[in-house]
């Protein structure tokens, strides 16, 4: 995997991204880390709909090659040197001697398809500056989908390397045109599509996207729901160290975190579930 940027670049990513990139509109589709919408608002538009389609991205930070990062920032009408600057200070590739120091027990085929990907400046993950430009490099693919989703009378919405779409009955009875027609777009992009993720999703199924349901109204995941309700009560009744089993070293924001999310999705059980958390003493 490409390492995290030092302190002193990421100081240098975070002024990119205040005093250049968040001030350029995504596209309207585009949910993923951005202020003001959420997961909530990549579902909101595909509930109760008779047919969601779910496409999901294959490694979609490092998908974002550096030579594209670097056009991206001529089109702002930088000079290329300072184009290509930016680009560099946005992007990173995994060291020469990493790869030979590879000892024999790793797999072959794997590590030729890891050097594939990550030998050439990418994307990292951890950047602060990464979700911003891989939004905006997605801005013409976006534009593509909606089109095609307009097309077909659908709705369409992503969240980072989520896709969705859904429509009526009319949608139903093109979905596999439909869905050969938009992987070729996200490949024609840059893109690939992880498709044993692709998911088809009926009426007479459960009908789910990051982990919320969408069938007839917004709501978290029963498994979800029921499982931090126990962890949150055994946390009551037996502390939250007896809990806490993988040594998280932020539980208790972990945790509240999850209660957040719940909240958000479904108020009411958010609120039982707020109810439970508030009675954890934590040491």
């Amino acid at each position: 995997m490409i390492e995290a940027p030092k302190p002193r670049l990421k100081e240098l990513q975070r002024q990119i991204l205040s005093e250049i990139l968040e001030k350029i509109p995504p596209h309207p589709a585009a949910h993923g880390f951005l202020k003001g919408r959420s997961i909530k608002t990549f579902v909101a538009p595909h509930v109760a709909q008779r047919l969601v389609l779910r496409m999901d991205l294959r490694d979609f930070f490092p998908a974002v090659a550096g030579a594209r990062i670097q056009a991206f920032f001529r089109t702002l009408g930088y000079p290329e040197a300072v184009a290509d600057l930016l680009g560099g200070i946005c992007t990173n590739a995994v060291p020469r001697d990493a790869w030979t120091g590879a000892g024999p027990d790793i797999d072959r085929a794997r590590l030729r398809e890891a050097h594939a990907l990550y030998s050439q400046p990418r994307l990292p993950q951890g950047a602060p500056t990464s979700p911003a430009l891989a939004n905006l490099c997605s801005y013409r693919a976006d534009c593509r989908l909606a089109g095609l989703a307009r097309a077909a009378g659908a709705a369409y919405t992503r969240y980072a390397d989520d896709l969705a779409f859904s429509g009526s009955e009319a949608f139903e009875k093109i979905i596999e045109r439909f869905r050969t027609h938009a992987a070729a777009i996200l490949i024609e992009e840059g893109f690939g599509v992880n498709h044993r993720k692709t998911r088809i999703m009926r009426q007479g199924v459960r009908q789910h996207l990051a982990g919320v349901v969408a069938n007839r109204h917004l709501n978290v995941m029963r498994s979800d729901y029921d499982r931090l309700k126990a962890t949150l009560t055994n946390c009551v009744r037996l502390g939250p160290e007896n809990q806490n089993r993988a040594g998280h070293p932020r539980f208790q924001s972990q945790l509240e975190g999850q209660v957040a999310f719940v909240e958000m999705i479904n108020p009411a059980r958010g609120k039982r579930l707020r109810a439970i958390y508030e009675r954890i003493r934590w040491a």
